[in-house]
């Protein structure tokens, strides 16, 4: 018998028994097969909970979620070989880089797969990935709030483990494997290795495993890590196309804390969810009128017309239920690969950014006093793309007295203040992003910056 799949909510209600969904792979006999010993998994340490991406040929987003060793098929992996690749292992490179990680929200790309000779390679796969990514909304429009580090792993083989068949057995880094619990296109990592890597960058709020392969497959870990306090592991195929709308899709998850869209059709106690209100802000037990007369979850964008498509209303179908759940629109990112996020998806999303981001840098040490030679300087990340029609508005206060004259400036010299007087003032900074694809007031609430310094003559 193969693994049991739940595709019961990850956040919100979570009802009824487990069921096992044949249609997880290519037939029910891969299912039922027995694991062979080349690739059987001896050592199981405590298991997380995944989720697994959609059929290759099918528009399901995923489909749902089983639970996986935290380590990989293999416990040790064989070290770099030679001094160049032990050299080259573990190596940070700077794919973006747009501002301090303080204020950003840092990605960690790691291959696996590669060897010492294909890193470049890696490189050039790591940049297409952030490429796909950044072409969707509202990725495209903040690219600026984020910085993308790789992190060299050097692998004794190249490829991965379950490509192209189950028996396939490679030595790499981090241990991916394809046919991770007898599913063939759920790409499994060994957390403990990716850790090690990810630790070297200067920061991680999001890391994304490249495979060296273009199998189709991937992975969403969407637990945040307790050590390194990142939102999620996404996994990917670097040479597959759809690789990487699982991977953003698996972001809607960790960023965005998005709820799955899509459902089970004929699946035993899925056909209607009969629980209370989700808190999942996606996905509802309500209609439209009723989600208009309670001012309540995506209320504020019901009539729009969305981006991937229709009407913002109140769908049936959703959280894997047929009938008892609603979903903002027909077929967002969060339902089906390869459409955009709809309209709350894209508020969501952009509230996750807000969580690492900054929309203000201070580019002079806030933690001095200033005096009448010296420059307050901010750096403000520029907005681009239908998010950000309305770029940040930057206000300077002297003492809580707005100058009005300083508006919009990234830099206001001590000497404009017009100090007349001996004692310490307090010049502050606000900046605020207003983009109107935020209309929740509590999540506009999240978008502004404060930076204050002590000047005086």
């Amino acid at each position: 018998m193969g693994p049991a799949v739940r595709p019961g909510p990850r956040r919100g209600p979570r009802t009824g028994p487990r069921a096992v969904l044949a249609a997880l792979c290519a037939g029910a006999a891969l299912l039922a097969a027995t694991t062979p010993a080349a690739v059987a998994e001896p050592h199981r340490r405590a298991g997380v909970e995944v989720e697994i991406p959609g059929p290759e040929n099918g528009p399901e987003a995923g489909s749902g979620h089983v639970e996986v060793p935290a380590a990989g098929r293999a416990r040790t992996a064989s070290p770099p070989s030679g001094a160049a690749a032990r050299a080259a292992d573990g190596a940070v490179t700077a794919l973006v880089e747009t501002g301090p990680s303080a204020d950003r929200l840092d990605v960690v790309v790691v291959g696996d797969g590669y060897t010492a000779e294909e890193l470049g390679k890696f490189h050039a796969d790591a940049r297409a990935k952030w490429a796909e990514v950044t072409a969707v909304e509202p990725y495209t429009t903040y690219r600026e709030y984020f910085n993308v580090w790789t992190v060299d792993a050097v692998s004794a083989q190249s490829g991965v483990s379950g490509d192209p068949g189950p028996d396939t057995v490679r030595d790499t880094a981090l241990g991916t494997y394809f046919w991770c619990e007898r599913i063939e296109r759920l790409l499994c990592v060994d957390q403990d290795k990716v850790d090690a890597y990810v630790a070297r960058a200067p920061e991680a709020d999001l890391v994304l495993v490249l495979a060296n392969s273009a199998k189709y497959g991937g992975a969403g870990y969407n637990e945040p890590s307790a050590t390194l306090g990142y939102e999620g592991i996404s996994t990917a195929s670097a040479g597959h196309p759809k690789s990487g709308q699982v991977a953003i899709h698996e972001t809607g998850h960790s960023l965005g804390k998005l709820a799955d869209e899509y459902d089970y059709p004929g699946v035993p106690d899925y056909e209607r969810y009969t629980g209370p209100e989700p808190a999942d802000t996606n996905i509802t037990t309500l209609d439209a009128a009723a989600l208009a007369d309670r001012r309540v979850k995506w209320h504020r964008w019901l009539g729009e017309t969305s981006p991937d498509g229709g009407t913002v209303g109140a769908y049936e179908g959703g959280g894997y239920y047929v009938t008892g759940l609603r979903r903002p629109t027909g077929e967002s990112l969060m339902r089906i690969l390869g459409k955009p996020f709809n309209l709350p998806g894209v508020e969501a999303m952009i509230a996750g950014f807000h969580r690492h981001a900054n929309p203000a840098t201070a580019l002079t040490p806030t933690d001095r006093t200033l005096r009448a030679r010296h420059t307050a300087k901010i750096a403000v990340p520029r907005l681009a793309g239908p998010a950000g029609s309305a770029q940040p508005v930057v206000r300077w206060y002297l003492d809580g007295r707005e100058l009005r004259r300083f508006a919009g400036r990234e830099q206001v010299r001590v000497a404009e203040l017009w100090l007349f007087d001996l004692r310490s003032h307090r010049l502050s900074v606000t900046v605020e992003d207003r983009t109107p694809a935020v209309r929740d007031l509590e999540i506009a609430r999240t978008l502004t910056s404060t930076l204050t310094w002590n000047v005086r003559l």
